[in-house]
């Protein structure tokens, strides 16, 4: 149901007294808010528009799209009744979801003008490369100032019943002086709502993502590969700028790894157990003692470049490696899943079935 939401400041003193509730004038202005600010939503995104009209003529208030290629579709309630506003996105998402790559394009290049890129504006807001494909999933954001019961009720029903991506999300605004805050709550946990985006997808479009599978492109230059280095300290690295760097982020700890050098095969199996970090902070216990990975003699040593330059040198990520192979004994069959990007999802069950039965893991 509903939340009311009360924000307090705490003196020095330990007295409590509360933060006025400021009415927010116009929805616009949240407009303006959620579109200078994205990840309020709790996920970064690239504006395709505002106003977006659909082939039918109405008007989606913001339409964005994720790292991933995930379209969402973002509604502010306004004055609307809440059948009109639930209705409403549903129809959007009807349109939204037989969006093609030109079209989206389209979208993007009537908002910003022609001579506008997409896949430019894409590399700028997340330092990394296009997905293979957009708009595999989509999801639908209500966002309002407040919440009545009778759209918490059609929202939860179509949601829990029906697994439809749908949320809603409100805002109250609070003023202190000259200072303004802002509070965020959630109608359904977000996760619930991205994994029935991604069932969606799979109905239609492709195989659903397992939420923890992932295959690595293993670093190498001038023919000499990390891949020992790897096996021996227990990690795996991207370097040499951004683009190649930030997609190690998407590794969370717990994560399964598939390590691969690409048109070679797949070479291990392991675990992630830490986020990235610069290569010059990782440390590796030898023989009971605590050293600095650059202070070993790595074989690949490449891994040593640019060590004063935080934007060109390696990052690496921690690892426990479940099974691993010799180089010369990699593994590649016909279907297999490849991908340029230094990682990307497995979302392919036969490459996960294949390699599983390969490397002799459950």
């Amino acid at each position: 149901m509903p939340i009311e939401t009360g924000i307090w400041k705490i003196s020095k003193q330990r007295i409590a007294e509360k933060i006025d509730y400021s009415v927010i004038n116009s929805e616009k202005c949240l407009e303006n808010v959620i579109q200078n600010n994205g990840e309020i939503l709790g996920d970064e995104y690239l504006l395709l528009g505002r106003q977006v009209r659909t082939s039918y003529g109405k008007y989606i208030d913001l339409l964005v799209i994720n790292r991933s290629g995930k379209i969402s579709i973002i509604e502010l309630k306004k004055d609307k009744t809440p059948r009109e506003v639930v209705s409403q996105v549903l129809d959007y998402a009807s349109w939204v979801k037989e969006l093609s790559y030109e079209a989206i394009i389209e979208i993007f290049k009537s908002s910003f003008g022609e001579d506008s890129s997409f896949e430019k504006a894409f590399a700028e807001k997340f330092d990394d490369n296009m997905p293979d494909e957009i708009n595999e999933e989509h999801d639908m954001l209500i966002v309002c100032t407040g919440l009545d019961n009778e759209t918490e009720r059609i929202i939860n029903y179509l949601s829990k019943s029906y697994n439809v991506p749908i949320n809603a999300v409100f805002f109250n605004f609070f003023k202190d002086g000259d200072s303004e805050y802002i509070t965020r709550s959630w109608l359904i946990d977000p996760c619930i709502v991205e994994n029935q985006a991604r069932k969606t997808s799979s109905l239609n479009k492709s195989e659903t993502w397992n939420g923890r599978d992932f295959v690595v492109n293993i670093d190498g230059s001038n023919g000499i590969y990390a891949w020992e280095d790897y096996r021996k300290y227990g990690f795996i690295s991207a370097s040499g700028g951004k683009r190649y760097i930030s997609p190690l982020k998407n590794l969370f700890v717990g994560a399964r790894i598939f390590a691969m050098i690409p048109k070679k095969g797949y070479l291990g199996v392991g675990e992630v157990l830490d986020i990235r970090e610069n290569i010059k902070d990782f440390d590796v216990i030898e023989d009971g003692n605590t050293k600095k990975l650059v202070d070993f003699p790595l074989k690949a040593s490449f891994l040593k470049s640019n060590l004063d330059n935080d934007d060109l040198c390696s990052y690496v990520v921690r690892v426990k490696w479940i099974k691993s192979l010799d180089e010369s004994r990699a593994y590649w069959e016909k279907g297999l899943k490849a991908n340029q990007n230094t990682v990307f999802k497995l979302n392919s069950n036969f490459t996960i079935g294949q390699l599983e039965k390969h490397f002799q893991i459950e």
